[in-house]
């Protein structure tokens, strides 16, 4: 099996986002909702961001609407919401799918690399995360209830 950023992913606008772009970089992926109540994460995620973005860490966002209809925006009101409600500078693709049969090519993989409790591969809520090292291959996988601030030593080891 290839790197995590051997994957393509749909970018906001629709366009095509090769994950090559990350290559070499520590990733945290995360599927996200604008109105969970874990949607405060994005405070800490963005301080993720900024605290180990210019040591090669980056946060990818990945809105889903599977979990409560708790993402019913469009690509432009998603974007609206994260930057002007958490000053969101990491990117955030279009809005997919996570579990089932139209599940994103790219969470398919991570859920298969990193099985959740009891060997569960379906993600269970948003602000799901997985952490990616350096040579694209899944290390972690962390419960939505795991704040980001938690993951910091995770990511400070694989920089």
């Amino acid at each position: 099996m290839g790197a995590i950023t051997d994957f393509e992913v749909k970018a906001a606008d629709g366009g095509v986002a090769p994950l090559d772009t990350w290559r070499g970089k520590v990733l945290l992926i995360v599927n996200t909702a604008s109105k969970c109540g874990f949607t405060p994460q994005y405070e800490g995620l963005e301080a993720l961001h900024r605290k180990f973005g210019e040591r090669g860490f980056e946060v990818l966002a990945f809105p889903c609407n599977q979990f409560g209809g708790q993402e019913p925006g469009d690509a432009a009101e998603i974007a609206s919401f994260c930057s002007l409600t958490y000053d969101v500078t990491f990117p955030v693709f279009a809005k997919i799918d996570v579990n089932g049969p139209n599940a994103d090519p790219l969470f398919e993989r991570l859920k298969g690399d990193a099985p959740g409790l009891l060997g569960s591969k379906a993600i269970k809520w948003n602000f799901t995360k997985f952490l990616i090292d350096r040579d694209g291959r899944v290390v972690a996988r962390y419960a939505p209830t795991t704040k980001p601030d938690d993951i910091a030593a995770d990511i400070e080891r694989l920089l």
